[in-house]
């Protein structure tokens, strides 16, 4: 099975930094974080662990999660059966009372009498209560009272919602901004919205602006949203399509080439030939000269200036991260 990945994709390694510069890293079936010279900083006793967010990583012992800080020192107990990152100083976690939002001590702000509660994005956090979505603020006053049949987490002041099976976007005051009329929308992003017109199968894609005004024609059959100035796109099906990258104003800048690509991070896209397990990646700059040899037969975004890869086959292959130029600063004890 193919597979497209872009840059905010979260994988098992993913890698994150934070101040201390931290990354995740496994041994065995277990999960801790190694520093940027693949030194061991925090030992791989968890079943799972996040990225660090705003200094604290969500980890899993069993089928619960609490948080730890850069120190490896557990600051709020592996109690909760759900949880999310820490955004704007505050988590949602669920435990057999209902969903809390609590702050970084671990201590409860309010509950939430809600199906599922999210993390906040600009000042608002996303709800489900019953079938309907609605936004709660800091105080966990409702300020946008559950209407949608679909909504998502605000970005660049606005939020996309579904409305009677058409999508719009909503402002911080749940105004609508831009009336539902899309069959498929995306956050905004440097200013622009990828959007769908048709079925997901035979629909083709383009961006709108903050006023809802086509910007860049929907001629693609696949478009992902902009980052540093430069958008990916599919020519073709999933199955067989070729992917290049779209400048600010739609011009084709990397020719549709690649069975696979990945959004720009640090100057950097990952991109690959072959298709399913045949895939092989590397990396390409903004121009999309090649400038480390497409070999991977793992994707990851740089972040930090490194990413991690992996050379040969899950069982017997080398991972690990490397640095812009290619080279290894960590490989995998396992291997």
């Amino acid at each position: 099975m193919r597979i497209t990945i872009i840059c905010f994709l979260v994988s098992l390694f993913s890698l994150s930094g934070i101040s201390q510069e931290l990354y995740k890293f496994k041994k065995g079936s277990k999960e801790g974080f190694i520093n940027k010279s693949g030194e061991v900083m925090i030992s791989a006793i968890y079943d799972d662990v996040d990225d660090f967010s705003e200094n604290l990583a969500k980890v899993k012992i069993g089928s619960k999660y609490g948080y730890i800080n850069s120190k490896g020192e557990q600051v709020i107990k592996i109690v909760y059966t759900r949880g999310t990152d820490f955004k704007e100083g505050l988590a949602a976690v669920r435990d057999e009372n209902g969903w809390h939002y609590i702050d970084y001590n671990g201590d409860k702000n309010y509950d939430e009498n809600c199906n599922y509660a999210y993390s906040f994005h600009e000042g608002l956090a996303r709800l489900q209560v019953g079938v309907k979505f609605g936004y709660i603020n800091k105080v966990g006053e409702m300020i946008i009272s559950p209407q949608f049949d679909k909504a998502y987490d605000f970005h660049e002041g606005l939020a996309r919602v579904q409305i009677g099976g058409k999508w719009g976007f909503i402002n911080l005051k749940g105004v609508l901004e831009i009336k539902p009329q899309f069959d498929w929308v995306f956050d905004f992003s440097e200013g622009k919205a990828d959007f769908r017109k048709g079925s997901e199968k035979d629909g083709k894609y383009g961006f709108i602006n903050k006023k809802g005004e086509v910007v860049i024609q929907p001629d693609f059959d696949r478009v992902f949203a902009f980052h540093e100035g430069r958008a990916l796109f599919r020519v073709g099906s999933f199955r067989g399509g070729k992917y290049g990258y779209l400048d600010a104003d739609g011009k084709v800048v990397i020719n549709p080439i690649y069975d696979g690509g990945m959004n720009f991070c640090e100057g950097r896209a990952n991109v690959s030939k072959g298709i399913a397990k045949d895939a092989k990646w590397g990396y390409i700059d903004y121009d999309g000269k090649q400038v480390i040899p497409i070999k991977y037969s793992r994707p990851s975004e740089f972040n930090n200036n490194l990413a991690l890869v992996r050379i040969g086959d899950f069982k017997s292959g080398t991972e690990g991260y490397i640095n812009k130029q290619g080279e290894f600063i960590w490989k995998s004890p396992n291997k």
